[in-house]
């Protein structure tokens, strides 16, 4: 009943003159007050500026400014020192751990936390994680703190109401709310990336602050705003608490990191994977590549497995499998269930640490032209999965697994070595070619190796046929 009132009334806002008393008490009827948990709440919100020691021809070797430093320099910095950074944060135990962002500290020479009365503290950094955009710090005081509460992020609902607590542009405890409108968005910053997503508003200075439920408990970390412009636009995302507790349990043992890692690359089993497949089944993810002597090597892995449980977990998403294993320790022996040359088995591989990555190689340009059919520019080919309508059009054996060549780019060297319609790529330097993602890895890796040729190996009906390609410009 009280939904039906609210929404009338919000519609005889936008329609009607200002309410009139009886109007407005029945508005203050159904709308929430917060003032009792927020009051319950600021004492465990702090806010965060930071000192930052620039580099610039306009200090001398001393930090000092130099006589030729110019007027707009000297108005912004003082001594060598610059306000760089103001953000948020929040108490999470008495001894003086605090939980903010990584990129809210990330280049700080010095830390100061505000807290509730006023008080301002030195910080020290415990440890950080890019990775997640996590960090620890900790100040030492003499004072009662009131840490927050941790709740349990997978249990918010889209639709439930939230309050974030933050610093914005420097206004330090201010409060707004809105609801959840979203879970486990990917806005492509990491591979650990499932944001809450919030229409609270969400400013400049707010990272790191904590997002509460109803019940007082924080189950995020306000992060990201998406804005065109640098103000909220009612797009906010947050850090969900129980994937931060895993980073922040190890900053405090640790001080650092420690992720476990298996040496492979994994893809959604989206439709078009399992049918290039010959899968029933849409489960788990898809293994795209193997690094060679790592432990899923070692467990017999290969591309084209299908991992659908690791441990007692079901595989739901790759960044879900990325972060089960991320969060195994160093070490441990753990049960895989694969699908592998069309049968379930269950392997065992043994977890090693995650090292600094390699940089990036080198990314194939390849161009999707309509649903499952793709330009490979290096090749010069255009590509689709095994669908049954090219099955049909070409007379391809059910047997055969691959990708089929839709068209031969006028002038590339697949054309001058007879490369034609209707052929399939099974294999690209001796390793199975099962999908667009498999097929760019291994292109990646040519060009990685000075722009090596790639030796494709084409079913043409019964007849196998070899063709090393050179790859061509991408671009």
């Amino acid at each position: 009943m009280k939904s039906w009132l609210f929404g009338g009334i919000l519609f005889a806002l936008g329609m009607t003159a200002p309410l009139s008393a009886s109007e407005a008490s029945a508005l203050a009827a159904v709308m929430p007050s917060f003032a009792d948990l927020v009051e319950e709440l600021m004492p465990s919100v702090v806010n965060i500026s930071t000192t930052t020691k620039p580099a610039s021809e306009d200090l001398d070797e001393a930090g000092n400014i130099t006589d030729s430093a110019s007027s707009e320099f000297r108005r912004y910095f003082e001594n060598g020192k610059k306000q760089e950074a103001l953000g948020s944060g929040f108490i999470i135990d008495k001894e003086g751990y605090i939980i903010t962002n990584y990129h809210v500290i990330s280049d700080a020479e010095t830390i100061s936390v505000t807290l509730w009365d006023n008080t301002t503290l030195e910080a020290g950094i415990v440890g950080k994680d890019p990775k997640t955009d996590i960090a620890l710090i900790k100040i030492n005081t003499d004072k009662v703190l009131v840490p927050a509460k941790l709740g349990d992020s997978d249990k918010v609902r889209v639709g439930d109401w939230i309050l974030a607590i933050g610093n914005p542009f420097g206004l330090g405890g201010s409060v707004t709310s809105g609801i959840i409108s979203a879970k486990a968005r990917d806005i492509e910053s990491g591979q650990y990336d499932s944001f809450i997503q919030t229409d609270a508003s969400i400013n400049q200075g707010s990272s790191g602050g904590p997002m509460f439920n109803m019940s007082g408990e924080v189950i995020g970390i306000n992060s990201v705003i998406f804005s065109t412009n640098g103000a909220s636009m009612g797009i906010g995302f947050a850090i969900p608490i129980n994937l931060a507790d895993w980073v922040i349990d190890q900053l405090k043992k640790n001080g650092e990191i420690r992720r476990g890692w298996i040496g492979i690359k994994i893809r959604p089993n989206d439709e078009a994977t399992a049918l290039g497949l010959g899968l029933e089944t849409t489960k788990g993810v898809v293994v795209s590549d193997v690094t060679v002597g790592a432990p899923a090597q070692k467990a017999g892995l290969a591309a084209g497995d299908v991992i659908l449980k690791f441990g007692n977990d079901e595989i739901s998403d790759p960044r879900m499998f990325s972060r089960l294993v991320a969060e195994t320790p160093i070490g441990s022996q753990v049960e895989i269930t694969v699908i592998k040359d069309g049968k379930e088995q269950t392997l065992s591989l043994e977890i090693e640490e995650l090292t600094e990555e390699i940089p990036a190689a080198p990314v194939a340009q390849i161009e999707q032209i309509s649903e499952n059919v793709y330009q490979v520019n290096e090749l010069g080919l255009q590509v689709a999965a095994l669908s049954p309508q090219y099955r049909e059009k070409f007379k391809i054996s059910p047997a055969v697994r691959g990708m089929v060549v839709t068209e031969v780019l006028s002038g590339s060297d697949a054309e001058s070595k007879g490369v034609k319609a209707g052929y399939v790529i099974v294999k690209a330097d001796k390793k199975d070619v099962f999908d667009i993602d498999s097929l760019k890895n291994y292109i990646n890796e040519a060009k990685l190796e000075n722009n090596r040729p790639i030796l494709l190996l084409l079913q043409d009906g019964e007849a196998v046929r070899f063709a090393a390609l050179k790859l061509r410009n991408g671009n």
